[in-house]
Protein backbone atom coordinates (compact mmCIF):
# COMPACT_ATOMS: atom_id res chain seq x y z
CA UNK A 1 0.00 0.00 0.00
CA UNK A 2 2.66 1.90 0.96
CA UNK A 3 5.11 1.28 -2.24
CA UNK A 4 1.84 2.86 -4.33
CA UNK A 5 1.18 5.60 -2.59
CA UNK A 6 5.40 5.84 -3.43
CA UNK A 7 5.07 5.65 -6.81
CA UNK A 8 1.66 8.16 -7.19
CA UNK A 9 3.82 10.58 -5.30
CA UNK A 10 6.96 10.26 -7.95
CA UNK A 11 4.69 10.37 -10.61
CA UNK A 12 2.76 13.56 -9.66
CA UNK A 13 6.61 15.22 -9.27
CA UNK A 14 7.00 14.65 -12.76
CA UNK A 15 4.07 15.89 -13.73
CA UNK A 16 4.87 18.96 -11.52
CA UNK A 17 8.12 19.65 -12.65
CA UNK A 18 6.73 18.97 -16.99
CA UNK A 19 4.34 21.55 -15.94
CA UNK A 20 7.48 23.72 -14.54
CA UNK A 21 9.47 23.53 -17.72
CA UNK A 22 6.26 24.08 -19.91
CA UNK A 23 5.42 27.70 -17.80
CA UNK A 24 9.23 28.61 -17.79
CA UNK A 25 10.19 27.95 -21.49
CA UNK A 26 6.69 27.41 -23.23
CA UNK A 27 6.60 26.25 -26.06
CA UNK A 28 9.08 23.55 -25.28
CA UNK A 29 8.76 19.93 -27.24
CA UNK A 30 9.26 16.06 -25.45
CA UNK A 31 13.23 16.13 -26.47
CA UNK A 32 14.00 19.15 -24.82
CA UNK A 33 12.16 18.46 -21.74
CA UNK A 34 13.35 14.44 -21.97
CA UNK A 35 16.99 15.88 -22.12
CA UNK A 36 16.86 18.59 -19.34
CA UNK A 37 14.81 15.93 -17.14
CA UNK A 38 16.86 12.95 -17.65
CA UNK A 39 13.15 11.27 -17.46
CA UNK A 40 12.56 9.03 -21.17
CA UNK A 41 10.42 10.33 -23.45
CA UNK A 42 7.32 8.19 -23.20
CA UNK A 43 7.32 9.04 -19.50
CA UNK A 44 7.38 12.85 -20.47
CA UNK A 45 4.76 12.53 -23.13
CA UNK A 46 2.80 10.46 -20.84
CA UNK A 47 2.98 13.53 -18.07
CA UNK A 48 2.08 16.19 -20.55
CA UNK A 49 -0.73 13.85 -21.69
CA UNK A 50 -2.13 13.91 -18.45
CA UNK A 51 -1.55 17.57 -18.08
CA UNK A 52 -3.63 18.52 -21.45
CA UNK A 53 -6.29 16.44 -20.10
CA UNK A 54 -6.35 18.32 -16.83
CA UNK A 55 -6.43 21.38 -19.21
CA UNK A 56 -3.39 22.65 -17.75
CA UNK A 57 -1.02 23.18 -21.20
CA UNK A 58 -2.00 22.23 -24.82
CA UNK A 59 0.04 21.48 -28.14
CA UNK A 60 0.92 23.70 -30.39
CA UNK A 61 3.52 23.09 -33.63
CA UNK A 62 5.97 24.45 -31.79
CA UNK A 63 5.57 22.30 -28.53
CA UNK A 64 3.90 22.56 -25.45
CA UNK A 65 2.15 25.90 -24.03
CA UNK A 66 0.08 26.98 -20.82
CA UNK A 67 -3.68 27.11 -20.97
CA UNK A 68 -5.42 30.23 -19.30
CA UNK A 69 -6.24 27.55 -16.26
CA UNK A 70 -2.49 26.99 -15.71
CA UNK A 71 -1.88 30.18 -13.59
CA UNK A 72 -5.26 29.23 -11.35
CA UNK A 73 -4.13 25.95 -10.75
CA UNK A 74 -0.61 27.11 -9.60
CA UNK A 75 -2.06 29.37 -7.09
CA UNK A 76 -4.18 26.61 -5.60
CA UNK A 77 -1.57 23.87 -5.82
CA UNK A 78 0.81 25.52 -2.18
CA UNK A 79 -2.64 25.27 -0.24
CA UNK A 80 -3.86 21.72 -1.80
CA UNK A 81 -0.18 19.99 -1.29
CA UNK A 82 -0.27 21.75 2.47
CA UNK A 83 -3.53 19.77 3.06
CA UNK A 84 -2.25 16.58 2.11
CA UNK A 85 0.42 17.27 4.21
CA UNK A 86 -1.30 18.04 7.59
CA UNK A 87 -3.21 14.86 6.46
CA UNK A 88 -0.28 12.42 6.14
CA UNK A 89 1.25 14.17 9.47
CA UNK A 90 -2.22 13.46 11.15
CA UNK A 91 -1.86 9.79 10.19
CA UNK A 92 1.52 9.45 11.37
CA UNK A 93 0.54 10.89 14.80
CA UNK A 94 -2.49 8.85 15.24
CA UNK A 95 -0.18 5.88 14.26
CA UNK A 96 2.10 6.81 17.14
CA UNK A 97 -0.56 7.27 19.65
CA UNK A 98 -1.98 3.70 18.47
CA UNK A 99 1.71 2.12 19.34
CA UNK A 100 2.21 3.43 22.34
CA UNK A 101 -1.55 2.54 23.75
Amino acid sequence: MIDRLEKEVDMLERHLQVLKMVIESEPIGIVKMSNETGYPHHKVRYSLRVLEEENLIEPSSQGAITTERTAEFVDELDEKLDEIVDKLDTMKIEEAAEIEG
